[in-house]
């Protein structure tokens, strides 16, 4: 059954693979991006898939994108909140600025895109919310004190989110990638990559799309029953 779907941070990188897997499985998809107009028009040239430009990290232009997205589209009956950015620094280097722009674009975002489309969930009977966490998360970074904070938070929201929404059928679940194939991991020097890709005991980097299926399912009639859960996908780096 194709449903409305929308997917932050939508049009690159793991997002936007996220994005082409729930429209192959028919369902209507709205991608949302924070900066990079020829991307984003590259993407939705590519796919059809509508864009929609605004910052996660403010309430009010998250509600007011959330409302022409379901004036367009139809109700949202699934949420990915995918937007992320990094500050790295080591804790004794990280200023305020670094801090608060992580936390309120990793952390407070996901409340901004979850909060104002959860009411009509709950009074529709049913949704799903997939969270895109994090493999440093779960395990913590070298200069990743703030990245970490939010996608340990993230994972937080998501077992809150399950046990509030089990009973008007919403589901809640999160996604830990570890190291992919993104155009960001790959701008890394390959030296730096490669010490990376010997602590993955699978011994290579993650696809994008590879993550997309876990959201695939997650977001399915199939996977009702899975609430308030963390798919670990990271080539066997970390376990929870």
């Amino acid at each position: 059954m194709g449903r409305v779907a929308l997917v932050t941070g939508g049009s690159r990188g793991i997002g936007e693979a996220i994005s082409k897997a729930l429209q192959a499985e028919g369902h209507t998809v709205a991608a949302t991006y924070a900066g990079n107009d020829e991307k984003a028009a590259a993407f939705t040239e590519a796919t059809g898939i509508k864009t929609y430009k605004w910052n996660v990290a403010d309430y009010e232009a998250s509600k007011a994108g959330i409302a022409q997205v379901e004036a367009d589209l139809g109700p949202i009956e699934i949420v990915v909140a995918n937007a992320g950015i990094t500050r790295d620094a080591p804790f004794h280097k990280m200023t305020p600025e670094q801090w608060s722009e992580v936390i309120d674009t990793n952390l407070t975002g996901v409340f901004n895109t979850i909060h104002p489309i959860w009411p009509g969930m709950r009074d529709r009977g049913f949704g799903r919310v997939v969270v895109i966490s994090s493999i440093n998360g779960q395990k913590g970074q070298f200069a990743q004190v703030n990245y970490a904070a939010t996608k340990a938070g993230d994972l937080g929201i998501v077992r809150s989110l399950a046990q509030e929404g089990a009973a008007k059928g919403i589901t809640a679940n999160a996604v830990c990638p570890g190291y992919i194939a993104t155009e960001m991991v790959m701008a890394v020097p390959e030296k730096v990559r490669e010490k990376i890709i010997s602590m993955i005991p699978a011994a290579r980097l993650g696809e994008p799309e590879e993550i997309a299926r876990c959201v695939a399912f997650l977001t399915s009639d199939d996977a009702g029953f899975i609430n308030g859960s963390t798919i670990s996908a990271n080539g066997g780096q970390f376990f929870s």
